[in-house]
């Protein structure tokens, strides 16, 4: 019995260490910082149009981010 209560608690604070990893990722990814087009182009990036979203920098690594 006693083991079952300590493999209860070890999963449930491996459950929520990964939650709250996962918090951090999305929150820095919402976070980040719209480029300028100077900037895109400084890192090698193509400024796109796309419709009713504005412009996007397409990052040479497959990522876009909005253009201010």
């Amino acid at each position: 019995m006693r083991m079952r209560r300590i493999l209860g608690r070890a999963l449930a604070a491996a459950t929520l260490a990964g939650l709250s990893a996962i918090g951090a990722v999305g929150a820095a990814a919402a976070s980040s910082a719209d480029i300028s087009r100077d900037e895109c182009a400084a890192a090698g990036g193509q400024v796109t149009s796309r419709p009713y979203s504005g412009y996007v920098c397409a990052l040479p690594d497959g990522t876009s981010q909005p253009i201010t």
